[in-house]
């Protein structure tokens, strides 16, 4: 666990001075999205209580939410249920849903 805070700021130490560069010309816009990228914090995983919870947060049938997911209602269910775990995009969306409300996704 000390090592992942440590990695953290470092990464944080690391992006501080690459903006800094940017800034002054050193670095370019490629090379500053790659640091970006290197940058992002990794999504938190979501049991199939927490997702059963969001989706009732906002009043959303397991149809609505996978279709605004883009998923189909059966992975939603297996979700729910704990037979499946969301991954990838799915899980970028849960979270910007979870953070920024049903209007962050439409």
């Amino acid at each position: 666990m000390k090592r992942k805070k440590h990695k953290s700021r470092l990464l944080e130490a690391v992006h501080e001075t690459a903006k800094d560069l940017h800034k002054l010309g050193f670095i370019d816009k490629r090379a500053m999205r790659e640091y970006d990228v290197l940058c992002i914090k990794p999504v938190s995983t979501y049991s199939a209580e927490q997702i059963r919870s969001l989706r009732e947060r906002y009043r959303l049938s397991q149809a609505v939410m996978a279709s605004v997911l883009n998923t189909s209602l059966s992975t939603i269910q297996k979700w729910e249920i704990g037979d499946k775990h969301p991954g990838g995009p799915s899980l970028k969306l849960l979270n910007i849903l979870d953070r920024k409300g049903l209007e962050g996704l439409i």
